[in-house]
């Protein structure tokens, strides 16, 4: 397995791996289609902002799991899921598990982990809460 130099040499190299997945097409979602599947009830969206950030406002319909929860949450099991986050867990197969977050970096990692996960459905809101709030908010 490769693996990362260590200092600034791996600080570059991890900003150049970013960069790279990014530019290859990592699934995202625009504004007009996240309305679009809003208004149809297709979409499943996941706010990985801290709960402080999110409690200041975020997208209706959001269910706030903080990215540094994501990876244990979606590995839970369906009740203790529902238990913690008094939501139903997504499921593996979701079509449009949406994450999201301020900017878009979070909620690109936050995509990344879930379809590491088996998420297949699991897309990036590229314009992120920042974008929401200036046209919708």
């Amino acid at each position: 397995m490769l693996q990362a130099p260590s200092g600034r040499a791996g600080a570059a190299f991890l900003k150049l791996a970013f960069a790279a997945r990014t530019m290859a097409g990592e699934p995202k979602v625009s504004l007009p289609e996240l309305r679009s599947l809003l208004a149809s009830g297709r979409a499943r969206l996941i706010d990985v902002r801290s709960r402080e950030e999110a409690a200041a406002g975020t997208i209706p319909g959001a269910l706030n799991i903080p990215v540094s929860e994501l990876q244990s949450a979606l590995q839970m099991e369906p009740a203790a899921f529902k238990a913690l986050y008094s939501a139903e867990k997504p499921k593996l197969e979701d079509e449009n598990l949406i994450f999201f977050c301020q900017k878009g970096k979070r909620g690109l990692q936050a995509t990344q982990l879930a379809r590491g996960l088996g998420y297949k459905g699991a897309r990036n809101y590229e314009g992120a809460y920042s974008e929401w709030f200036q046209k919708e908010g």
